[in-house]
C-alpha cells in the first residue's frame, strides 16, 4: 500500500470512530428505548426515530415468534450440503473474493468484517480481523449459516435479500438484542440478467457505523457485477468466436477474407486444402497477389475492379497445377456502409457438378444384386455386363422398350471405378431438336435468346468422372452425332457460344430400340459414331423369350407394391400367373410392372385374381390377330386409341412409349 493510500485509510478509521461515537450519543438510547417499547407490545413508536422499514421489519420478525431476547439457531449446512452450496457459487464466490479482499484490506484493523451471502441468506465466504472470529462464532456468521429473516430477525444480510436495495442497520434497529452491538451494511448484487445473486455485507461494532462504509459496500458490490458483466461478455465472445470457426470450418467451399488493400485477413482450412498451402502457414497481412500466382490476372481482376461477384467461373493456377472454380465476390462493409473488404467464395467446379446431379436426382440406384431373373439366356446377359462395368470402354445396350436397359446401365456403373462420381441420364428421343445440343453441351451467357444469365453446364460436364446414359440415341440429329463424335474423340467439350474447350472424363453408355446397323444403312446414324459406340454391345433379352421368369419377377412386383400401398395380399390366383405365361408382352417387363401396379391398385380383398388383369392381357385374340407383326400390332392399337379420342399423353403411357416416339409412330404409320 502506497504512503497515500495508507494516510487515506487512516483518515477514513479516524472519521469512522468520530462519527460513529457521533451515533452512539445521538440515536442508539433513543432507538434502543423505542426497541423495548415495541417488544414489550407497544406499538406507538417515534417514527422520527425508527425508520419506517426498521419498523416493518420489526412486524414481520414479530409474526414469525422470533424470540427476540433468544440467541437465534439459525441454520447451518454443512457436509455434503455445503460443499453443493458452494459448488453451486463457484463462479459467483471467485469473482467477488478479490473486491472482499480489497475492501477488507483497506479497512483491515478496524474490527469490520467481510462478508458473501446468496439470494437466499447463506453465507458463502467471509473475511475480518482475527480478534472479531470470537464475535462470529458467537454470532452464528461463518460460511454455511443462513442469515434470512426468519432465522435472524432483521439485520443488513437478509434486509437486502427482502428490499434488494443498499440497507445500513445498527445497533438497537436489530430486532434481536444479541445483534444490538452490530452495524451491518449491505448491497445487492445482481446477475447481468438483473436477477438477484445475493448481497455484500459489511458489519462491525455498531458504534462504528457512518456513511462511508455503506458507500464503500455500494461501491465493492457494483465492481462485483461489472465483473460478472465482463465475464460474461467474454464468455459470449468467445463462444461466438467458437460458432463464427465452426461456421467457417464447416464451409465446403474456399474462403478468404481481404481488407480494402488486399492484404489477407481471414482463410479457412478448405481454403488451404484446395490450393495446397501448410496448415500452419500463416497468410494474415499478406498481399492476395503474393500468395497467388501471376498467372492469375483474371482473378485479380474480378476481386479488385467489380464490386459484387456471382457464381463466375475462374481458372486459378497454383503450386504447378490449375483448377476450374465459380467465384463469388462480395464486399464488406462498416457500421458506416463503407466498403472495408471483401469476402470472396471459391467452389470447386467439380464438387458442384456432383452437387447438381444429385439436386437432378440423376443417382444410379440399381445394382446387379438387384437384378431379378432365373433364365439361363438372361443370366448369361448379366454377366456379360458385370465383365462390362469393369472395362472403361463405352457401352451398347440394344433391346425392345421395357427390357432393362436403364436398370442395366445403372448397374453398370455401380459395379465400375466410376461409382462414386455421377451418373447422369439423358434420354435423346424426350428433348426437341433445337434443345438437346444445349443439354448435352452446356451454353454460355448469351449464347441464344432465353439463356441462362452466366451461362449453363451440359450433361457431359455434369457427368465429368462418372457415367453418361444417352438412352434412345437413334433419335439424335445427324448434325449432334457429329458433335458427339468430337467429345468422344477429343474428351472436350465445347459450349454453345463459347471458346474454350473444357476437358471431360466420362463414360458412356448408349442404348437404343432399333438396329443401328440398319439405320446406318438408311443414312439415319453416322457410321462412325456406331462403331464408337458399338466397342460392346450387349443384347437385351425380352421378356417372351424369358417366359419362365415371369412367376419370379410377378411376385417381386406384386410385394412392392402391396407394400407401398398397404395392402394385405394373402394368395396370388394361379389363373394370374397362367395369363401372363400366355401373353406376349410386347412392353416387356416394364409392362409387367405397370399391369401389376394397376392391378394391386385396385384389389379390393386379400386375393390377387385374374379378373384384375387388364383385358388387352387376358383377351388378346380380341385386341390383335395371331397373323400380326409387331408393327401391325403398334399401328392396330394405335389407331384403336386414336379414335377413342384419348389424349396423346394418355396414349403414350398405355404404349410404354414417349411421346417423341408416338408422334414418330403416328408419322410412320400415316395416321396424323
Amino acid at each position: 500500500m502506497t504512503e497515500e493510500s495508507r494516510l487515506e485509510k487512516r483518515k477514513l478509521l479516524q472519521d469512522i470512530n468520530l462519527m460513529g461515537a457521533d451515533y452512539y450519543e445521538k440515536f442508539y438510547q433513543q432507538t434502543f428505548l423505542e426497541w423495548k417499547k415495541f417488544v414489550s407490545g407497544d406499538r406507538d413508536i417515534d417514527r422520527s426515530i425508527i425508520p419506517r422499514q426498521v419498523f416493518d421489519s420489526w412486524v414481520s420478525c414479530a409474526a414469525l415468534g422470533l424470540d427476540p431476547f433468544a440467541n437465534p439457531d439459525n441454520e447451518v449446512l454443512a457436509g455434503a450440503l455445503l460443499q453443493d452450496l458452494l459448488a453451486t457459487h463457484g463462479e459467483f464466490i471467485d469473482v467477488s473474493r478479490p473486491f472482499m479482499k480489497n475492501l477488507y484490506r483497506f479497512l483491515e484493523g478496524s474490527g469490520f468484517m467481510v462478508s458473501l451471502l446468496n439470494c437466499k441468506g447463506y453465507v458463502l465466504e467471509i473475511f475480518g480481523d482475527p480478534e472479531e472470529d470470537r464475535l462470529v462464532q458467537t454470532a452464528r456468521g461463518y460460511v454455511g449459516a443462513c442469515w434470512d429473516l426468519k432465522n435472524t430477525g432483521n439485520n443488513a444480510a437478509s434486509a437486502v435479500v427482502l428490499y434488494k436495495k443498499p440497507v445500513q442497520v445498527f445497533g438497537a434497529q436489530h430486532y434481536v438484542r444479541m445483534y444490538h452491538g452490530a452495524t451491518g451494511c449491505g448491497s445487492p448484487i445482481f446477475s447481468p440478467e438483473g436477477q438477484l445473486l445475493g448481497c455484500l455485507v459489511l458489519f462491525g461494532r455498531y458504534y462504528r457505523a457512518n456513511p462511508h462504509t455503506l458507500g464503500m459496500t455500494v461501491a465493492a458490490a457494483n465492481a462485483i457485477e461489472n465483473e460478472l458483466r465482463i465475464r460474461k461478455a467474454l464468455s459470449e465472445t468467445r463462444v461466438a468466436y467458437s460458432y463464427q470457426q465452426t461456421v467457417i470450418s464447416s464451409i465446403q467451399e474456399a474462403l478468404i477474407a481481404v481488407d480494402s488493400t488486399g492484404h489477407v485477413t481471414l482463410m479457412n482450412d478448405n481454403a488451404r486444402n484446395m490450393f495446397g498451402f501448410p496448415e500452419d502457414a500463416d497468410f494474415d497481412g499478406r498481399r492476395l497477389r503474393d500468395i497467388f500466382k501471376r498467372e492469375n490476372e483474371q482473378f485479380f481482376d474480378l476481386i479488385e475492379n467489380q464490386e459484387t461477384v456471382t457464381d463466375t467461373e475462374v481458372r486459378i493456377f497454383f503450386k504447378n497445377l490449375s483448377g476450374d472454380f465459380t467465384l463469388t465476390c462480395n464486399p464488406i462493409l462498416s457500421s458506416g456502409k463503407n466498403i472495408i473488404g471483401k469476402i470472396i467464395i471459391l467452389n470447386e467446379i467439380q464438387r458442384a457438378k456432383s452437387m447438381v446431379t444429385r439436386m437432378m436426382g440423376a443417382t444410379a440406384n440399381f445394382r446387379f444384386e438387384d437384378i431379378q431373373g432365373q433364365n439361363p439366356l438372361f443370366l448369361m446377359t448379366v454377366e456379360q455386363a458385370r465383365m462390362v462395368s469393369r472395362s472403361r470402354s463405352n457401352v451398347l445396350l440394344l433391346g425392345k422398350s421395357g427390357t432393362g436397359k436403364d436398370i442395366f446401365a445403372q448397374a453398370i456403373h455401380n459395379e465400375s471405378d466410376r461409382k462414386n462420381g455421377p451418373y447422369v441420364a439423358i434420354n435423346c428421343g424426350a428433348i426437341p431438336r433445337d434443345l438437346i445440343a444445349s443439354e448435352l453441351f452446356g451454353h454460355e451467357e448469351g449464347a441464344f435468346t432465353g439463356s441462362r444469365r452466366g451461362g449453363n453446364q451440359g450433361k457431359f460436364e455434369l457427368a465429368d468422372g462418372g457415367t453418361l446414359f444417352l438412352d434412345e440415341i437413334a433419335e439424335t440429329p445427324l448434325e449432334l452425332q457429329t458433335a458427339l463424335l468430337r467429345v468422344i474423340e477429343d474428351k472436350s467439350v465445347l459450349r454453345i457460344g463459347g471458346t474454350r474447350v473444357r476437358p471431360v472424363n466420362v463414360r458412356i453408355i448408349f442404348s437404343t430400340n432399333k438396329d443401328l446397323r440398319e439405320e446406318v444403312r438408311k443414312g439415319n446414324f453416322r457410321e462412325d459414331l456406331y462403331y464408337r459406340a458399338n466397342v460392346f454391345s450387349i443384347e437385351m433379352i425380352p421378356l417372351r423369350d424369358r417366359l419362365d421368369d415371369i412367376p419370379l419377377l410377378a411376385d417381386c412386383f406384386i410385394r412392392r407394391y402391396a407394400v407401398a400401398m398397404k395392402k394385405s395380399i394373402t394368395r396370388v390366383d394361379e389363373k394370374v400367373i397362367e395369363t401372363f405365361m400366355s401373353y406376349n408382352w410386347p412392353g416387356n417387363v416394364r409392362e409387367l410392372q405397370n399391369t401389376i401396379e394397376r392391378m394391386v391398385n385396385f384389389l379390393q380383398t386379400p386375393v390377387l385374381t385374374a379378373d384384375l388383369i387388364p383385358e388387352h392381357i387376358r383377351r388378346p385374340d380380341e385386341f390383335f390377330t395371331e397373323v400380326e407383326t409387331r408393327p401391325e400390332v403398334d399401328r392396330t392399337m394405335l389407331l384403336r386409341l386414336l379414335n377413342s379420342k384419348m389424349p396423346k399423353n394418355r396414349i403414350a403411357q398405355k404404349m410404354n412409349i414417349s411421346r417423341a416416339t408416338l408422334y414418330r409412330k403416328i408419322k410412320q404409320f400415316n395416321l396424323q
